[in-house]
């Protein structure tokens, strides 16, 4: 067969779906249409025929989003693909009306709500788009229960459309686990993009007060990059010395091993990846309790859970982890790994996958 895959961003999915992408190139040919923002070469030396497509991410002009249908229908045409699966909001809603239209049998992942279904205008709006382009579909997956609720209530799909995988799973070869580190001050890790969506305002607050009790015997590590709202405040912070900035990287598994705790105070994911790759590494978590985030957590057990935008809280959370003693942060290290091994395993994840991508109703 051959399989169209369309979504946003090519370093997004290389970092997660690779792996299920090498197991369809082992029956299958894989055409991938993206922008080109990282992995294009990789993809190709993968075998994967590769389509540079631009797209809009965040923006909602008419013009721009009518372009990429007309690329995307264009796409269609030269590929005929046999099987198409899409990522993201803009690829799930436009190649799946095309598909649709032109009967290809197609496959959607919503992988979180985003700040689609945030503003009441613009999700009635979202709302009647995915039900058209939706229709159709022979599956659609989802990272969480409470996102395929979300469509269910708003009767975009039935439950016979749906399929809840435990995200993108975790690759525990590539995510070992590493014996705790005892030396040095206590290591909180930020890892994501900057924004005040991932709850970096909580955070900044948290990291400030914590930094004035503790001192030399807490850091602060932010790995990704920052929106231009933050880029201020993050200077400020970095040249006082209460946070230490690293910028955008590639290899992030280093800084998960030097770490103590992760931190993410997100306001709303599909299923978190950053939440995945600390456990699977050993690494206690203290994040929002909210969808996409509180499944990847054993609250008490392998992490904390901490009210959603509640900056108080979130310093009691993380003042709480610092006091535990190293053994107990262990222990929860120890039993986020277990946790990822036992229900979060890439290879069951992809096995998942590709059973249902290649049944049909």
């Amino acid at each position: 067969m051959k399989i169209l895959i369309a979504t946003n961003h090519s370093y997004m999915l290389y970092r997660f779906r690779k792996e299920l992408i090498a197991k369809l190139l082992e029956e299958h040919e894989v055409v991938i249409s993206t922008p080109f923002v990282g992995h294009e070469t990789d993809f190709e030396a993968m075998g994967c025929h590769m389509i540079e497509t631009q797209v809009d991410r965040r923006g909602i002009n008419p013009k721009t989003d009518l372009k990429l249908v007309n690329c995307y229908r264009k796409i269609l045409k030269e590929v005929q693909p046999d099987q198409v699966i899409t990522y993201s909001i803009k690829p799930n809603i436009y190649m799946g009306f095309l598909c649709r239209q032109k009967k290809i049998p197609y496959f959607a992942n919503v992988q979180g709500l985003g700040t689609a279904f945030q503003n009441p205008k613009l999700a009635a709006i979202v709302t009647r788009m995915f039900r058209v382009s939706l229709k159709k579909a022979e599956k659609v997956f989802f990272e969480n229960t409470t996102n395929a609720q979300e469509f269910l209530n708003r009767n975009i799909l039935s439950k016979a459309d749906i399929h809840v995988l435990p995200g993108a799973g975790i690759n525990l070869e590539e995510y070992r686990y590493e014996e705790y580190l005892v030396e040095g001050p206590i290591r909180f890790l930020y890892l994501g993009r900057i924004m005040k969506e991932k709850g970096m305002d909580e955070f900044l607050y948290a990291a400030e007060k914590l930094k004035a009790i503790y001192g030399d015997r807490i850091a602060f590590d932010l790995v990704g990059f920052f929106e231009d709202e933050y880029k201020l405040r993050v200077e400020d912070l970095q040249q006082r010395e209460i946070v230490t900035f690293h910028g955008f990287q590639t290899e992030v598994y280093d800084y998960y091993r030097k770490s103590h705790c992760v931190v993410l105070p997100s306001y709303h994911e599909g299923l978190s990846n950053v939440l995945l790759e600390a456990a699977a590494v050993g690494r206690p978590v203290i994040t929002s309790d909210v969808p996409g985030c509180r499944e990847a957590v054993l609250d008490g057990e392998s992490g904390l859970l901490c009210p959603v935008k509640d900056r108080e809280m979130l310093f009691a959370k993380m003042k709480e982890m610092l006091l535990f003693s190293d053994e107990k942060r262990e222990m929860f290290g120890q039993a986020g790994r277990t946790y990822m091994e036992r229900e979060f395993s890439k290879d069951k994840v992809v096995g998942a996958t590709i059973k249902i991508l290649f049944q049909r109703k």
